[in-house]
């Protein structure tokens, strides 16, 4: 048995699977006898105090600022490792996923926005539909396999990381509020103590762990979302250590089990749990719901596919050898699966509402239609326009 764990934990598919896994059992918990159990579970409270220094917050608030920023931090990681000797590191690598990621954000934010005009209150959720999962798209792509060409898996990865930034910025303008200046200025020393730490090229994880404590603090506090401390620290660990170490890949390694297998799956799960009681034709069909699954399975294939298209006939990049633009077209659907990022961001925009949850749950339904049938048609479309490997004798 415990070998066939460990066999699972080695499938590149596994993060997806557990995510739909988890996030099938919350949707069936909020829909049954338990629900009661369900939704007082994420709202335990839970208290840390040091001194006079102290954060009260229900469970689910430590998870989406707390264990989420762990996961920007990996996120901060990857970003700074493409950036410096992966599929960013040049113009040639960089352009034209960056193109596709553009593309991947406005279309969808536009089909929200259009679609929402007219009722004020749905304005918060224009960036809901931006999200890229990058677990779960990556988990539908090695359900294919070796089919899959390893350019086409770059495409997305790099396309992925940058769509990540792009939330990333939306969340540092859009979605802070409230700021305090104490508690800014703490943070700005935390960051300044960061990247005296990088370029004495220190190696110690510990030393970046215990600074970067003290800044999450710090951000939570200032009213800047926490997560983005995640993301700094991610970018302050350097490359090489002064030896030769290696504290950015060993840092990188480090997270990414525990944010594969346990943060995520623990943030779908604790997310993705909609009442579906009391929601009848009109919830299915509220512009809120349409504009985020819309902008999800419409925005992102057009948007990607249509900003990646104009650019190779532009000249402005090239496709990569071994891919077409049917598999192009099919990734731009794929990228459709929202998820864990776009749940992340309904709970930002809608999250601090005064309406007894009725957004955000007609936002998480939006979410999960959408990235149901972007995984579902994306995986088709990919399956079709590629071929199987043949196995040599």
């Amino acid at each position: 048995m415990i070998n066939k764990i460990k066999d699972f934990l080695k499938l590149e598919s596994a993060s997806g699977m557990l995510l739909l896994f988890f996030a099938t059992v919350a949707i069936v918990l909020a829909n049954t006898p338990f629900s009661n159990l369900y939704f007082d579970f994420l709202e335990m409270p839970v208290s840390i105090q040091i001194g006079l220094f102290s954060i009260h917050k229900p469970l689910i608030m430590w998870v989406n600022d707390g264990f989420m920023a762990v996961f920007f931090t990996l996120v901060g990681l990857e970003v700074k490792r493409e950036l410096l000797v992966g599929a960013l590191s040049s113009y040639q690598r960089a352009i034209f996923p960056a193109i596709g990621a553009v593309g991947g954000m406005v279309v969808p934010a536009l089909i929200y926005w259009v679609m929402n005009a007219n009722i004020p209150e749905h304005h918060s959720g224009w960036a809901i539909p931006m999200a890229t999962d990058i677990a779960f798209a990556l988990g539908v792509l090695a359900l294919l396999g070796k089919r899959v060409p390893f350019a086409l898996k770059i495409f997305l990865l790099a396309l992925a990381i940058i769509d990540d930034l792009g939330a990333i910025v939306v969340i540092a303008i859009f979605f802070s509020n409230d700021l305090s200046t104490t508690a800014l200025v703490s943070a700005g020393i935390a960051i300044v103590a960061l990247v005296v730490l990088n370029r004495m090229k220190v190696s110690a994880l510990c030393a970046y762990i215990a600074v970067g404590v003290i800044l999450w603090a710090s951000v939570l506090k200032s009213g800047v979302h926490a997560t983005l401390a995640g993301v700094i620290i991610g970018f302050c660990i350097p490359l090489k250590g002064k030896n030769g170490e290696e504290p950015l890949h060993d840092f990188e390694h480090m997270l990414a089990p525990w944010c594969s297998f346990i943060i995520l799956p623990l943030f779908a799960f604790c997310n993705a749990g909609v009442t579906l009681s009391g929601m009848g034709v009109s919830s299915f069909t509220s512009p809120l719901t349409l504009g985020v699954a819309f902008g999800l399975v419409i925005g992102k294939a057009l948007g990607v596919f249509s900003f990646s298209y104009l650019a190779v006939k532009l000249g402005i990049a090239k496709l990569s050898e071994g891919i077409n633009f049917k598999q192009i077209f099919a990734i731009s659907v794929l990228c459709g699966i929202g998820f864990t990022m776009s749940m992340f961001l309904a709970g930002l925009a809608f999250g601090g509402e005064e309406t007894d949850g009725k957004f955000m749950s007609l936002a998480r339904l939006g979410i999960l239609m959408g990235s149901f049938i972007s995984a579902i048609a994306g995986y088709f479309l990919l399956k079709a326009c590629t071929k199987p490997v043949s196995k040599k004798a």
